[in-house]
C-alpha cells in the first residue's frame, strides 16, 4: 500500500524519539536499582522483558478489556463501519478493527502496537450524541493516532511506571520487615536506609515517567486534531464535536467518570478535565487550546 495521506507531524516524531530515549534511561536506572536490591540479573531480565512484551503485544486487548469494549462487524454496526471505511479510503490506510464500548460516556479511542494491529473504538454514548459528520471527525482524529504510531510509545511509557511501582513495593516491604537479623543492628540499619533510598528513587522515576508521558500525550492530541481535521477538510466540524463531547461529559456524574479516569491518555476527550489538577499532570491540552488550534487551521485551509 502507498504511503498514507494522513499528514505526518515531524515535531511529534522528534518528541516520540526523545521520550523513547529517556524511557530507556529510566528502564536502565530501574534495572540497576533492582540489582542493587539483590534481585538476580536473570529475574530482572525476565520481569522487564515480560512487562514490555505484555504491554506492547497485548495493549489493544488490555485497553478493550478495561473499557468493557468488544469488536463489532459491519452487520452489527453498519454506520460505524461505513464511516471508518470512508476515512481509510481517504487516508489510503489499511482498515483497523472496529469496536464499541457499551457505556454512556461519549468518547472514542485508538489502541494497538502498529497500524496492522490496531483498533478504533467508539462508546455507545458518542454514537448516540453525535451526527455522522461529527462522528467522522472524531474517528479521523483516532485514525491519525494509528497513522502516527504514537499509541505504542504511550504503551511502553506506562510500562516504566508499572516497573517503578513494583520496585517501590519491593523496597517498601523490605524496609518494613528488615531488622537487625542481617548482620547486626548496624548492618540492619544500613539495609533499611538502602531500601528507603530505593523507595524514594522509584517514586521519583515513576513521577518523571508520568510527566514525560503526559507531556507527549498533550502534544499528540494536538497533532491528531490537526491531521484528522486536514483529512476530512473540516476543522470546524471537529471543533464542534469536541465541544459537544466535552459538554456532555461534564453532565455525567463525577463518580462514574472517575472509574474511567485511568484511560484518559487514550481518550478523544478526558473523562475528567484538567480543571481537577494542574495542567502539568493533564493528559490533554485545554479545550480552549484545542479549539484555538482548530480555528487557526480553519483559516489556513480557507486561504
Amino acid at each position: 500500500m502507498a504511503k498514507t495521506k494522513i499528514e505526518a507531524d515531524h515535531k511529534l516524531s522528534v518528541r516520540m524519539f526523545i521520550t523513547g530515549l529517556l524511557l530507556v534511561v529510566l528502564y536502565a536506572i530501574i534495572i540497576s536499582v533492582m540489582l542493587t536490591l539483590g534481585v538476580s540479573l536473570v529475574l530482572v531480565i525476565v520481569i522487564a522483558a515480560a512487562l514490555i512484551f505484555s504491554q506492547y503485544y497485548f495493549s489493544d486487548k488490555i485497553a478493550m478489556w478495561s473499557m468493557h469494549a468488544h469488536e463489532v462487524t459491519p452487520q452489527q454496526e453498519p454506520r460505524l463501519h461505513e464511516i471508518v471505511d470512508r476515512l481509510c479510503l481517504l487516508a489510503n490506510m489499511q482498515k483497523p478493527r472496529v469496536g464499541v464500548a457499551e457505556m454512556d460516556m461519549p468518547n472514542a479511542f485508538a489502541t494497538g502496537r502498529n497500524p496492522n494491529h490496531s483498533v478504533i473504538c467508539a462508546t455507545r454514548g458518542i454514537m448516540m450524541r453525535l451526527n455522522d459528520e461529527e462522528l467522522e471527525a472524531v474517528l479521523a482524529h483516532e485514525l491519525s493516532h494509528v497513522a502516527h504510531r504514537d499509541v505504542a510509545i504511550m504503551t511502553i511509557a506506562s510500562g516504566v511506571g508499572m516497573l517503578a511501582g513494583l520496585v517501590s513495593r519491593i523496597a517498601l516491604f523490605g524496609a518494613m520487615f528488615s531488622g537487625g537479623g542481617r548482620g547486626g543492628s548496624r548492618n540492619g540499619g544500613q539495609v533499611v536506609l538502602l531500601e528507603m533510598a530505593t523507595l524514594l528513587i522509584s517514586i521519583v522515576i515513576y513521577i518523571v515517567a508520568f510527566l514525560l508521558t503526559m507531556a507527549l500525550s498533550r502534544y499528540r492530541e494536538l497533532a491528531a486534531d490537526r491531521s484528522g481535521a486536514i483529512l476530512i477538510g473540516k476543522p470546524s466540524v471537529l471543533a464542534s464535536a469536541l465541544v459537544h463531547v466535552t459538554g456532555d461529559i461534564g453532565r455525567i456524574p463525577r463518580t462514574d467518570l472517575r472509574k474511567q479516569e485511568g484511560m484518559n491518555s487514550l481518550f478523544f476527550a478526558p473523562a475528567l478535565s484538567g480543571n481537577t489538577a494542574a495542567s502539568l499532570f493533564s493528559s490533554h491540552p485545554s479545550l480552549e487550546k484545542r479549539l484555538d488550534a482548530l480555528s487557526k487551521l480553519e483559516r489556513e485551509l480557507n486561504g
